[in-house]
């Protein structure tokens, strides 16, 4: 059977049980929460480059020790689901830090790791990516799980970017715990991502006619490749104006997955981001000819890394999405069975019209002014005078859907200056309902430049949108509603990002 890439949406811990065979992965990144007690936003910004005030949440790195947790921790020390070593880790845990949010955290993180060696092959490698905030815990947990003979590596990523301390030397590094399977692993030691130039020792500088032992005489040449990089990675941090950054709050440069991505597997190899945000592992991962398998439980980032695929790679990038609605029931069914004000099932609505969401979708009490979404476009009387247009998009999943939901938002266009609202409906309203009426009561926009009419006001429906009988009508020219990601040329060896 041919492998497709998989892309997946929902709880990592279920679809690894349940979709991801034993010893049928190379090589795993993890990059998961920190435990660090922040909530990270998605800035975006405006059409024009200013900073705008929409921002919504991508993720709260808050644990709890609640039902779940307690639920959780009983069936691994209690059930013997586990290793005898996580099971005695874990109860020594429990003493040392009582019903905490540290220990909600690490039994959150215990199954997952455990399930994630069940499917690594005897000849793979783990990268785990953490910060002070657990690392030490991690470090443990890991040793409980993988056996600390298994370490091979405790890298540390140091970048400059960020803010300064006045009361502590500057927090500017990252670790990350690289373990293997078995005493057999890859590891690419000439890979072009794992070598670095040579430095000078001392202030002496290795010439190109190499270095001579004082007592053997022997002479040792430097290799044209560089050396190997210590377990100390000098890459930078992604620069705020850089067109690598795609404004997820926790991306991680492309160079540094490329090195680990080169390290420690080969082409045709599985490689597998339980965690992957916006995507970074699997981009690297396609551009080197890698197969790779993405979970996320966030539609946001789902949304960001299909666009990202797209624009890196067009056509070229080829997957399977699961737990992703393709129809209408499905739709329902992420509407009533996700969070109980449907962040998600709105998230997944505006990405079916390429629009981004303007604040945190479904959250109570908000102040988003009547938007759930934005697309934006430009267009003009001709390709030398074109100007930036807003189209406001609102989401509604009740069963029976209201006129006054047109007249609210022909209200929030005018107020916005849009040019052109959207209202997008889970349940059809009747064919003769006064939705539409008040909806075509509204006009139209003209578009000078492409000689057509569009509805100031489009009444959209998820089936119709899903089966393709609909679309939002909009001029098609220069869409600017996300940040593009550069274009990729897939190589064999190293990934160029056309700039």
């Amino acid at each position: 059977m041919e492998w497709r890439n998989q892309l997946y949406f929902g709880d990592n811990l279920d679809i690894i049980r349940e979709h991801i065979a034993d010893e049928s992965v190379d090589l795993i990144y993890l990059d998961p929460p920190f435990n660090s007690k922040a909530t990270y936003n998605v800035l975006f910004k405006e059409v024009d480059g200013t900073p705008s005030t929409a921002q919504i949440k991508a993720f709260t790195d808050f644990w709890h020790w609640d039902e779940v947790a307690s639920d959780t921790y009983d069936e691994l020390v209690l059930g013997n689901t586990a290793p005898d070593q996580l099971i005695n880790l874990l109860q020594g845990f429990e003493k040392f830090l009582g019903h905490n949010d540290m220990l909600a955290y690490l039994v959150m993180m215990a199954p997952r790791l455990v399930e994630l060696k069940r499917v690594l092959r005897p000849t793979g490698s783990v990268y785990l990516h953490c910060d002070p905030t657990a690392s030490h815990y991690l470090k443990v947990l890991m040793d409980a799980i993988f056996g600390k003979r298994r370490l091979v590596n405790e890298v540390i990523w140091c970048f400059r970017q960020g803010g300064r301390s006045k009361r502590a030397f500057a927090r500017k590094h990252h670790t990350i715990f690289y373990y293997t399977k078995s005493e057999l692993w890859t590891f690419n030691n000439e890979a072009p991502a794992v070598r670095v130039p040579y430095h000078g020792t001392g202030g002496y500088q290795t010439s190109g006619k190499g270095v001579t032992h004082k007592d053997t005489d022997k002479t040792y040449k430097p290799s044209p490749l560089g050396k190997v990089a210590e377990d100390w990675w000098d890459i930078p941090a992604i620069p705020p104006m850089s067109k690598e950054r795609l404004s997820y709050p926790t991306q991680k440069p492309q160079a540094l997955l490329e090195r680990i991505i080169q390290a420690s597997s080969n082409e045709g190899d599985v490689v597998l981001d339980p965690f992957c945000g916006c995507g970074t592992t699997i981009a690297a991962a396609q551009a080197l000819g890698r197969r790779w398998i993405g979970i996320d439980i966030t539609y946001l980032a789902i949304n960001l890394i299909k666009n990202r695929l797209a624009d890196h790679f067009g056509d070229e990038a080829d997957y399977e999405e699961h737990g992703i609605p393709k129809d209408w029931e499905s739709a329902r069914e992420l509407a009533e069975h996700t969070d109980p004000h449907r962040r998600e099932f709105e998230l997944w609505a505006l990405s079916l019209v390429k629009a981004r969401a303007s604040k945190d979708p479904g959250k109570k009490g908000g102040a988003d002014r009547g938007i759930d979404g934005v697309r934006d476009f430009k267009d003009g009387k001709d390709l030398q005078h074109l100007s930036y247009h807003k189209v406001i998009v609102q989401v509604k999943s009740d069963k029976k859907p209201k006129v006054d939901y047109v007249h609210h938002l022909r209200g929030v266009v005018n107020r916005e200056k849009a040019t052109i609202g959207a209202l997008i409906l889970l349940y059809k309203p009747g064919d003769r309902s006064t939705i539409y009426k008040e909806a075509a009561s509204a006009s139209f926009y003209h578009s000078e430049l492409m000689n057509e009419k569009y509805p100031k006001i489009q009444v959209l429906t998820i089936k119709g949108l899903l089966d393709g009988t609909e679309r939002l009508k909009i001029p098609p020219y220069h869409d600017v509603t996300f940040p593009k990601a550069p274009r990729i040329q897939k190589q064999s060896k190293q990934t160029n990002l056309e700039v």
